[in-house]
């Protein structure tokens, strides 16, 4: 049986290839947007198994979500958060709604999803898997992205204090933190 597969922003940049890379690896994979359309294109186009829309910074959506993955895929044993915005700018040129949206899908968003497919994990009983996807510019830091860097960082501090309270569960947490991708957001 197939293991099954969330990858929440899965449908461009670096969650696309996370999707990709999955499917032809023989997973069932949920391929999981803010815009359904763009989910359903991307599944169709990387062979996976299912598209479903979903804001990150709405916990209900989040809960939602996994329970439609479960219902038509089976529970989740893999986690990939690999969605996130980039609102690059100088801190006292940003808007508030700039920083709370940053914090909310790239910090929070994560948080939340982690939460949900955690407590499944813990139920099923066979472990899991988590990968979050950070940036190096959360480790270097960069002028105008103060907000997006800190967003970012603080992910990395989240899943090396998960990883260690969902070890004995049989449940990994890692966090990977690249450069530069080219794809959409940059």
């Amino acid at each position: 049986m197939a293991k099954v597969c969330a990858v929440f922003g899965g449908s461009r940049g670096i969650g696309k290839a996370v999707s990709q890379l999955l499917v032809e690896k023989g997973y069932k994979v949920a391929v999981i947007a803010r815009n359904l359309e763009t989910a359903k294109a991307t599944t169709a186009e990387v062979g996976a198994h299912l598209a479903l829309s979903c804001d990150v910074s709405k916990e209900n959506e989040i809960q939602r979500t996994f329970k439609e993955v479960e219902k038509n895929l089976g529970s989740v044993n893999y986690l990939v958060n690999s969605a996130g915005i980039s609102r690059d700018g100088l801190l006292l040129r940003m808007k508030s709604d700039d920083i709370m949206a940053l914090l909310s899908i790239n910090l929070v968003g994560s948080i939340q999803t982690c939460k949900v497919a955690i407590r499944n994990m813990i139920q099923q009983q066979g472990g899991g898997s988590i990968v979050n996807i950070g940036s190096i510019v959360g480790h270097k830091g960069n002028i105008g992205q103060s907000v997006y860097s800190a967003s970012k960082e603080g992910l990395v501090g989240f899943s090396k204090s998960l990883a260690k309270e969902v070890a004995k569960r049989n449940i990994r947490v890692n966090v990977v933190a690249p450069g530069k991708v080219e794809s959409e957001i940059t």
